[in-house]
């Protein structure tokens, strides 16, 4: 019986020992996870902290640079870098920035409210046929502009610029029509957004062979180009002669858009023994249309004048406008395409 108790007590201690560790075991494991979710809660609040503080200091670094940048943009130095980025990128229904004027044509485009370089003088005609004008629209690259031109149903030229990224479908919309001239990219003294492909004066005389070969090959019938910018290229008489070599070997006819005072293709030309033709007339340097009928009508004046005349002007919605309150004035001359002036 003895034998048979001690075996008993054996196993009721060795039951006890069990349950006792179990709950220390239990024990301790809730301490461990209390420990856990007590640290987890403070580092995940201070982790917030170090987050917020963070977003704080970057917040105050943007300002900072905001601050900076407005800072710059007034000074004088940063507005033609400014510009430039602007002419870069804005568009209006996927065109290519327009100025609202054509100030953009003359040499010095820092003076906005400067004049046009004045025109050459010409002998006075006294004539019983009847004076005749040309209209140039320059700058056209578009259908819409093709289609707001065509709208007037006057017998306008249109002057096309080279296809560009900016226009990549100048030159196809060009070659449906029966005439038209090319517009053509020279370097300018001051011009912010200058054209691809623009002819510099530091051209050599067969990169500008080139450049006209392909401007031949997009416009297949070009027969007269008049240039786009250029106070810097027309003002260099190597440039220029450069160019009218390579034009006459093209049968190509150029009209000086005078985009300065200084141009030398009048003694360019008067050396190959060719007539000087230039534009008498900027309808649009100031863009509203009370100025530019009364362009249209100095236009017609100059054409009674000297028996012809030849005015440049933009596919703007003032310029067109004026065109088309100026129709009763223009019957005063034959409103002609510029191949049946020259």
């Amino acid at each position: 019986m003895a034998k048979r108790k001690r075996k008993k007590n054996r196993k009721t201690f060795q039951l006890s020992s069990f349950l006792f560790i179990v709950s220390w075991t239990v024990i301790v494991l809730i301490g461990i996870a209390l420990l856990v979710g007590v640290g987890y809660y403070y580092g995940y609040n201070s982790g917030i902290a170090e987050q917020k503080q963070a977003t704080s200091q970057e917040i105050q670094k943007l300002k900072k640079k905001i601050q900076r940048l407005e800072a710059n943009a007034k000074k004088a130095q940063s507005v033609p870098v400014l510009q430039k980025k602007l002419q870069s990128i804005l568009k209006e229904n996927g065109s290519i920035y327009k100025p609202k004027t054509a100030a953009h044509e003359y040499a010095d485009t820092k003076a906005h409210a400067a004049k046009p370089p004045k025109a050459p003088d010409r002998q006075v005609v006294h004539s019983v046929v009847r004076p005749k004008l040309a209209i140039i629209i320059d700058d056209v690259s578009f259908e819409r502009d093709v289609r707001a031109i065509k709208s007037l149903h006057m017998p306008l030229t249109m002057s096309f610029l080279p296809p560009s990224n900016r226009h990549p479908n100048s030159a196809k919309l060009a070659q449906k029509e029966s005439f038209y001239m090319v517009h053509l990219p020279l370097e300018a003294m001051h011009f912010n957004s200058e054209e691809s492909y623009t002819l510099r004066v530091s051209d050599t005389q067969q990169e500008i062979a080139k450049r006209i070969a392909r401007i031949k090959k997009l416009f297949p019938r070009v027969a007269y180009m008049n240039n786009h910018t250029g106070s810097k290229f027309t003002a260099d008489e190597g440039a220029v002669n450069r160019l009218i070599f390579t034009l006459r070997q093209s049968n190509i006819r150029f009209i000086d858009s005078r985009t300065t005072a200084e141009t030398k293709i009048p003694k360019v030309m008067q050396s190959y023994g060719s007539p000087y033709i230039a534009r008498d007339v900027f309808l649009d340097h100031e863009s509203n249309v009370s100025y530019i009928k009364k362009q249209i009508a100095l236009a017609v004046r100059k054409a009674q004048k000297h028996g012809s005349a030849i005015a440049i002007g933009h596919p703007r919605k003032e310029t067109l406008q004026a065109l088309k309150e100026s129709k009763e004035l223009l019957k005063a001359v034959d409103l002609v395409r510029i191949d049946q002036l020259i």
